[in-house]
């Protein structure tokens, strides 16, 4: 089965607009998450779930994909700043907000 051309170009665009807001919120939340005084995980976590679950219902597939684009700058940062492995856990709630956001998607459709 192969794409019309409007159909490709129209995944292409959404893939795109994906990516853009997985990165954005990504290294958006690390930079706000290794700000000197930031002590508020709650919140960290939220923002990854949310970041990821809007990237994958705006992509609509390879949830996979965006929970990594959203969840990897938090311990990437962390861990390359200060050694600190639990930041790691970040890629946890980006999963769960990037399945989410996925499943809301799928069930739209």
């Amino acid at each position: 089965m192969t794409l019309s051309d409007d159909t490709a170009r129209t995944v292409d665009r959404r893939h795109a607009a994906a990516f853009v807001v997985a990165v954005a919120a990504g290294v958006g939340v690390a930079l706000i998450d290794s700000s000197p005084g930031w002590d508020s995980t709650g919140i960290t976590a939220g923002l990854l779930g949310v970041g990821a679950a809007a990237a994958a219902a705006i992509g609509r597939d390879r949830p996979w994909l965006w929970a990594l684009l959203v969840g990897l700058p938090t311990p990437i940062l962390e861990t390359v700043r200060d050694g600190n492995a639990g930041s790691w856990l970040a890629l946890v709630f980006a999963a769960g907000g990037a399945s989410i956001g996925w499943a809301f998607a799928r069930a739209g459709r």
